[in-house]
């Protein structure tokens, strides 16, 4: 039985057609960036922004709770309302972001200085007992000294929730007991739990 053969060009050309792949994704017209362009005056093909626009959902207008300052000094109250949820968040964001050095209690004492890292300042010393709110909240933002900035991992609802936690921690740590509310007292010392408290 004779099989037929196929000629060596018309095999070649079947080859070349079924394995080619198109090159319209590699050769489309585009510029990496930061090349020069010549189509540009400036001779950049990396275009800045126009003038007033503003990136979806940065509008960033109240300075006050997206910078912690007003003409270039911290604020000293608090841009939003400080509840419980709020205090909670910032002790939930805390003990992620910040006990790591600072310690759960605020003393400077964390895991990582324990370590070895560079130990941060208790937040019991006087001169962090009396700085303005924004002045944390710019610290968390854009770092201090060994501390790095946290503006990426956490966003300004976040910081501010961590800087109410932190002066919660300031007052737990210098509280007395007349700081305490009368009814709750006797749990204190020993005695009977208040009215509609208990554990």
């Amino acid at each position: 039985m004779r099989t037929k053969t196929i000629p060596a060009g018309l095999l070649a050309l079947a080859i070349t057609a079924f394995t080619a792949c198109r090159q319209d994704m590699h050769d489309q017209p585009k510029y990496v960036p930061l090349r020069p362009s010549t189509f540009f005056d400036d001779g950049r093909s990396a275009r800045p922004l126009v003038e007033g626009t503003v990136a979806r959902g940065h509008l960033d207008e109240d300075t006050a709770y997206y910078s912690g300052k007003v003409n270039g000094k911290p604020v000293d109250t608090f841009p939003m309302p400080v509840t419980r949820p709020v205090l909670e968040r910032g002790q939930q964001r805390f003990n992620i972001y910040c006990a790591p050095c600072h310690d759960r209690t605020g003393s400077g004492l964390g895991m990582v200085v324990r370590r070895g890292y560079r130990r941060p300042p208790s937040y019991h010393i006087d001169r962090l007992r009396q700085v303005p709110p924004g002045y944390i909240y710019d610290v968390i933002t854009n770092g201090f000294g060994a501390m790095p900035d946290y503006a990426a991992q956490i966003p300004p609802a976040d910081r501010w929730a961590i800087v109410a936690y932190v002066r919660a921690l300031q007052l737990s740590q210098h509280a007395s007991i007349n700081d305490v509310p009368p009814e709750e007292r006797a749990r204190l010392s020993g005695g009977a739990p208040a009215a509609g408290g208990g554990r």
